[in-house]
C-alpha cells in the first residue's frame, strides 16, 4: 500500500510488524499524553508512526540493537533527499545479478566501517523491498543471507511514503541501545513499548536473527525484569509477544490482553494464518 501525501507510515517491511494490530491496540493505549514515549524494539516503526501522527507524546526515543536499521532511521531522518537518489539508482539497476551483488556488501573487508551511512541505508532499503517475504535475517557472521523475492515490481522507491516518514522523524532520539539500559532514562510520566523477538511457539517460527546473537529465554526473562523495574519507576509499560506458557508465567499477576494476527512470514503456507498474541500491560 503506498502511503498518502504527508502521511507517516513504516517503510520497511519487517517479521512482526504491527500495523495489522493497531486498532486492536488502540484501547490498549494509556488515556493521558506520555511526556516521553520510547520504543526499545523499533521493527518497522508501525506503533510509532501510528502514535506520532496523534501527537501522542511530548518526545519520542527510538532503539534497537540492529545498528544497520538504526541507521536507516537516522538517514531517513537526517539525509532524505541523498537516499531518494541512491534508491532511485538501485531501482534502474534491479535485476537478480545486481541484488546478490548488493546482498554481498557486507562480506567486503572493513563493512561497514569503510561505508557511507546513506549507501548502508540504501542497501537496506533495497534488500527489504526485494529480498523472499521482507525478512531481515543475518548469519552468525553478520552477513545477510536472504534470497531474493520473486516480484514483478517491487517498490524499491516510495518518496512520498519516505518523505512522510522523514518529517515524521525530526527531532526523535534514534540510537542503538539496548532494552535493559530504558530503566536508567525512563521514569514517572513515560510511556514505554517493547515489542521483542517473540518466544517462539514451533521449530519453524523462530526468526529472531535480524542482528548477531538471537534472542533466547534468558532474554525474556531479562526483559521481564526491565518491564517491572519499569513498572516500579512509575512508567507506562506495554509489551507485545506469543500466546506462549513461558510469557504467562513471566508476566503473571500483569494485566494480559489478548489480540489476533495474521502470521504472514512462515516456511510452510499452511501455518501463515490467524494466531492469538498477548499484550501486557501494568495499568
Amino acid at each position: 500500500m503506498r502511503a498518502k501525501a504527508g502521511q507517516a507510515a513504516p517503510f520497511l517491511k519487517w517479521a512482526g510488524g504491527k500495523g495489522q494490530l493497531l486498532a486492536q491496540y488502540a484501547p490498549l493505549f494509556p488515556p493521558e499524553r506520555p511526556a516521553r514515549y520510547f520504543e526499545p524494539f523499533v521493527g518497522s516503526g508501525a506503533v510509532f508512526f501510528h502514535l506520532r501522527e496523534r501527537d501522542f507524546a511530548g518526545r519520542y526515543h527510538l532503539y534497537d540493537v540492529n545498528p544497520e536499521l538504526i541507521n536507516v532511521y537516522r538517514v531517513v531522518r537526517d539525509e532524505i533527499e541523498t537516499l531518494i537518489a541512491r534508491l532511485a539508482e538501485h531501482k534502474a539497476r534491479h535485476s537478480p545479478e545486481h541484488y546478490t551483488a548488493v546482498r554481498n556488501f557486507d562480506r567486503a573487508p572493513g563493512w561497514p566501517q569503510t561505508a557511507a551511512d546513506v549507501e548502508r541505508a540504501a542497501r537496506m532499503i533495497y534488500l527489504n523491498k526485494t529480498c523472499f517475504n521482507g525478512l531481515w535475517r543475518v548469519n552468525s557472521k553478520g552477513h545477510f543471507n536472504v534470497p531474493l523475492g520473486r516480484y514483478a515490481n517491487p517498490p524499491i522507491l516510495d518518496e512520498p511514503r519516505l518523505r512522510a516518514a522523514s518529517e515524521a522523524l525530526q527531532g526523535v532520539t534514534i540510537a542503538v541501545r539496548d532494552f535493559r539500559s530504558v530503566p536508567e532514562e525512563a521514569g514517572p510520566g513515560d510511556f514505554v513499548y517493547f515489542d521483542p523477538p517473540y518466544v517462539p511457539l514451533n521449530a519453524t517460527s523462530n526468526f529472531t536473527s535480524y542482528s548477531q546473537g538471537d534472542f533466547g529465554e534468558a532474554d525474556q526473562r531479562a526483559l521481564a525484569d526491565v518491564f517491572h523495574a519499569l513498572d516500579a519507576r512509575g512508567c507506562r509499560v506495554m509489551l507485545s509477544n506469543a500466546d506462549a506458557p513461558l510469557v504467562h508465567a513471566l508476566y503473571r499477576g500483569d494485566r494480559i490482553e489478548i489480540v489476533q494476527a495474521r502470521r504472514a512470514i512462515n516456511t510452510r503456507a499452511d501455518r501463515r494464518g490467524a494466531v492469538n498474541e498477548v499484550v501486557v500491560l501494568n495499568y
